[in-house]
């Protein structure tokens, strides 16, 4: 049979009815012009002739801009898109620097292994063209011993992740005087993913770094990359603590890109229930690897890409063979993520079902076509991962296919909010009091604090001498000194609420047992429990023991046509109020919280039909959280006036609006930001919807979302008036299993939280959504 090119299929896209009637809209962006500037002055000549052996006679805008205001002295941070040459920005001021100054130094900070060794790569080669002495190594957990003490003395670039930053090179800086004592830049690549919790860790680590560079005389300019983000400036300026340049005259050449967005059929009319995302999701990638055209399918889980994977292998795995089809996430041991890339810049892989683990600018060759299944919860994510098709300047199709919830749908028909609206503001806390703290025990830990010493302009005496009586420091000669036998930095995790990771052991073959990854122990609750089915490259595993408390969970290798879900029950109560506003009856809240988390049951979901065809209980025990929350409180008449089921129903429904547009303005995934309703609160005995940040202490999210809440329940309103449903659906309130009239009694609380009457409007109001349910039922 013969191939197609991409072309011949995006024709047959528009021609096939059943997928052209699928098509809300169809973007095609067209190629952009380099724009250029001569060589800088400055630019030593061996770099130049370097650069000209590779064909490179000129820079981009923005590269020339970056290399003059490095040598300024400028801190910087350059904002362009993916496959844009960000590279050169940092590069080319270090090598020059490093040329002029044979002992200054350099430190890369990436935040994942895998993009540490693929830029140690192209600098060497690079390096290598220039015919001088210069050392470059990556230092991360895979480095050998023999080789750590050369990079601790050598290294002119060493190139790491924060966690390592964190963990093994700040506490034992003594071993990295000739780094610190010469260090001239700091190149922070990819910024718009510190963000959340990951973010306010890495600022406080860089504070840290700042401390100990002070120490040893050095004062390093920062150089820093992002994509496109609403606050880059802003973001580098929080995590660096430094007044920084920005640039964004992006000067890279793009070819014609076509952006699709694919809406499944409506399957159930009168509830507006539509075809499964992931089934049209292998649809659209199917016509696509089956002409050999090499293609990236991004999904928002763990399981949706092995759920993914397992199809697709199933699909054209006997056209294209077992291994052409791969899938790529954390917990993924590093020798096979590795071999994942390594396969996809040489073509032996002609698919990749990928987490957002990929987004970043791993390089993993020329790939043609980008499959989103469903929208991933920010615009910056969304452009990142369209980035990762058509990176060299050729034609190139993204699709993205909608899912049914309520962010998904009202981006799938309102094509200009993606297209022309600013991406998401990127946030972080890192005054937050848990992740400052923890920081405050690493840094006494590396050099005491001294009497009247800032925290890189922060006051931080009071923690201190609160430590000092927890016996956790000791205060003398006017100096905090660390006094505990333990080692700080290996109890604090950067990336999650957990410090600890669940080992997953596949005893399958008795005589070779091993471990085939890790999960946070919170996700475990959920995905790792007894008799759990965990996917792994799209082999099922069936977890036989989860034993919680040694953190294992072992799994042996079975075949079933179903995967597992579970359920997490949630108590929450309110510690304290710290601020509030409101309209009479109704008020908006925030403050602190406590969380009580459980998984209770699990669901067995079979492949195909995505029915569900058994369940089981999960015996594990509970987890506690103390966060903070932003909460919404109605009226306690509503009880009785609407009746106990009616109001439940609306509240679950605005809930479930809430929980999928309330992230749009923190940038954050639904999973920072947990939403739970309430019919009686703890505190207050009102019905209540509470939005928590999903992380000890908080990271600022909810309050964001208590300063912007007009805005956000503004949106939630025009997401239930847009739904073309009468009475609630899963693209707006969420699964219909009743008759009542929920969408209206969700508009029914939005305007009466936004003000728009007083008590005895209120009341009118209830009555008439009591009345428009006794008509519905009828």
């Amino acid at each position: 049979m013969k191939k197609q090119s991409i072309v011949e299929i995006m024709k047959m896209m528009n021609e096939e009815q059943d997928i052209k009637e699928n098509i809300a809209h169809w973007q095609t962006i067209p190629p952009r012009e380099a724009k250029v500037g001569d060589f800088p002055v400055a630019l030593d000549q061996r770099i130049r002739t370097a650069l000209e052996s590779r064909g490179v006679h000129a820079l981009y805008t923005h590269q020339v801009s970056a290399f003059e205001l490095a040598e300024a002295g400028e801190n910087i941070v350059a904002v362009t898109p993916t496959a844009s040459g960000k590279t050169f920005c940092y590069n080319l001021p270090v090598l020059e620097s490093i040329l002029r100054k044979p002992e200054s130094r350099a430190l890369y900070l990436f935040p994942t292994k895998a993009l540490a060794q693929d830029q140690k790569s192209e600098l060497n080669e690079f390096i290598d063209e220039l015919g001088v002495p210069i050392n470059s190594y990556t230092y991360d957990g895979d480095t050998p011993a023999n080789i750590r003490q050369v990079v601790r003395k050598a290294g002119h670039v060493v190139m790491t992740n924060p966690d390592m930053l964190h963990a093994a090179i700040l506490p034992h800086h003594t071993k990295w005087v000739a780094l610190f004592e010469n260090l001239k830049y700091i190149v922070i690549d990819e910024v718009h993913i510190y963000r959340g919790v990951f973010g306010s860790h890495v600022a406080n680590v860089l504070r840290r770094l700042k401390r100990i560079c002070e120490f040893y005389g050095s004062k390093p300019q920062f150089i820093c990359t992002s994509a496109t983000i609403a606050n880059p400036k802003e973001l580098a300026e929080k995590l660096t603590g430094t007044a920084m340049e920005l640039i964004d005259n992006n000067g890279a050449p793009t070819g014609t890109k076509h952006f699709v967005f694919y809406n499944p059929p409506v399957v159930n009319k009168p509830l507006n229930i539509r075809r499964s995302a992931t089934l049209e999701t292998r649809k659209i990638a199917e016509l696509f690897l089956k002409n050999r055209i090499q293609t990236i399918v991004f999904a928002r889980s763990r399981v949706r890409v092995e759920i993914l994977l397992n199809y697709l292998q199933q699909l054209v795995q006997r056209e294209l063979g077992p291994k052409s089809i791969r899938g790529y996430r954390g917990g993924y041991l590093p020798k096979e993520r590795r071999e994942i890339e390594k396969g996809l810049r040489k073509g032996d892989i002609m698919g990749v079902v990928s987490t957002n683990a990929l987004e970043l600018g791993v390089d993993i060759g020329q790939l043609q076509v980008c499959v989103l299944n469903g929208y991933p919860g920010s615009i910056a994510s969304a452009w990142q991962q369209a980035g990762r098709a058509g990176r060299r300047q050729d034609e190139s199709v993204v699709v993205m296919v909608a899912s049914s919830t309520p962010l998904d749908q009202y981006v799938i028909q309102h094509p200009e909010y993606f297209f022309n609206r600013s991406p998401e503001q990127a946030q972080i806390a890192p005054d937050n009091l848990i992740i400052l703290v923890d920081h405050l025990k690493c840094a006494a830990f590396e050099l005491p604090f001294k009497v009247g010493e800032t925290f890189d302009g922060l006051e931080v005496e009071e923690i201190l001498t609160f430590l000092t009586e927890e016996q956790v420091l000791h205060y003398r000669r006017n100096s905090w000194y660390w006094m505990n036998d333990s080692f700080p930095a290996h109890n604090v995790s950067l990336r999650s609420a957990s410090s600890e990771n669940v080992i997953i052991i596949d005893q399958t073959d008795v005589a070779n047992v091993q471990v085939i990854g890790e999960m946070d122990r919170f996700s475990a609750m959920t995905l790792l429990h007894d008799e759990a089915i965990y996917l792994h490259q799209g082999t099922q595993y069936q977890v036989e023991k989860l034993d919680y408390e040694e953190k294992k969970a072992f799994v042996r290798e079975v075949d079933v046509d179903y995967f597992t879900d579970a359920n997490l029950a949630v108590q929450l109560k309110v510690l304290e109020i710290d601020q509030q506003k409101g309209h009479g009856p109704t008020e908006v809240c925030y403050g602190d919280v406590m969380i009580n988390a459980m998984a209770t049951i699990f669901k067995k979901i079979k492949f195909e039909t995505h029915d569900n065809i058994g369940s089981g209980p999960i015996h594990l025990p509970e987890e506690e959280l103390h966060t903070s929350s932003a909460w919404i409180s109605f009226p306690m008449s509503w009880v009785e006036e609407l009746g106990q089921d009616t109001l439940e129903h609306g509240l679950t429904g605005l809930a479930h609006v809430l929980r999928h547009v309330a992230p749009i303005f923190v940038m954050c995934d639904t999973n920072d930001l947990h939403v739970v309703p309430q019919i009686k609160a703890v505190h207050s005995d009102r019905p209540t919807i509470f939005l928590y940040d999903r992380y000890p202490g908080g990271i600022g999210l909810s309050q964001q979302i208590y300063q912007e809440i007009h805005t956000v329940l503004d949106q939630a309103e025009y997401v239930l008036q847009s739904c073309p449903c009468t009475v609630g659906c899963p693209s707006c309130i969420g699964s219909v299993e009743h008759e009542e009239n929920i969408k209206l009694a969700a508009l029914r609380m939005l305007r009466h939280v936004r003000g728009e009457g007083d008590t005895n409007v209120a009341q009118g109001q209830a009555q008439s959504v009591k009345g428009s349910f006794k008509a519905a039922s009828n």
